[in-house]
């Protein structure tokens, strides 16, 4: 445009005097300039709503697929972490457990150092009590009854016996604890036996 400007201008400049062809250039010239805007600005206005309206949905698109990766490397990321944190509570559980077993096993030689039975000791402590019981009882059903024996005995109502009186015979004085005697003895050799 601007070497048909300088051309028009070489044109006229040979045919008209120094001043005028350059003012109807310049004119001319403005002339087309303006009707270039004003045609652009036309075409803008009937194909800006579709260049917006394509804009719009381009842009949209663009913000969905951003959203989707996004989406994807934030789960990616969690699960990693997630793994990661996994990971780290299991080696620090592997760590305390192996903590307590070496607490454990020092305190246990240390109070067998000081001479404290462990739960094991007092098992097998309960454990053979629990058979010499057994074993006494096996033996002592005898001794058993005979202490049953004298407690119903003691327990059993003792006979009265009456003092002798002045005037009363001597043979029946005797005669009363004898009966006593007798009833008392016949039960105390049943336990003997």
């Amino acid at each position: 445009m601007v070497k048909k400007l300088q051309k028009a201008t070489v044109k006229q400049t040979a045919t008209e005097p120094d001043n005028a062809p350059s003012a109807s250039a310049v004119k001319e010239s403005a002339q087309q300039i303006w009707l270039a805007g004003l045609g652009a600005f036309a075409k803008a206005q009937q194909e800006g709503s579709k260049v917006f309206e394509g804009l719009v949905k381009e842009g949209l698109s663009i913000q969905r697929k951003t959203q989707a990766v996004a989406e994807e490397r934030i789960a990616d990321a969690t699960s990693r972490m997630s793994t990661m944190a996994n990971d780290i509570t299991s080696k620090a559980t592997g760590q305390w457990d192996k903590l307590e077993t070496i607490f454990e096993d020092r305190v246990a030689r240390t109070l067998n150092k000081l001479g404290v039975p462990t739960s094991h000791d007092i098992d097998a402590l309960i454990a053979r009590i629990d058979e010499l019981n057994r074993n006494v009882q096996k033996l002592q059903p005898k001794a058993a009854a005979k202490a049953d024996v004298v407690k119903a005995v003691a327990k059993a109502p003792a006979t009265k016996v009456e003092a002798p009186k002045a005037a009363a015979p001597a043979k029946k004085a005797v005669k009363a604890p004898t009966k006593a005697v007798k009833a008392v003895v016949p039960v105390a050799e049943t336990a003997e036996a």
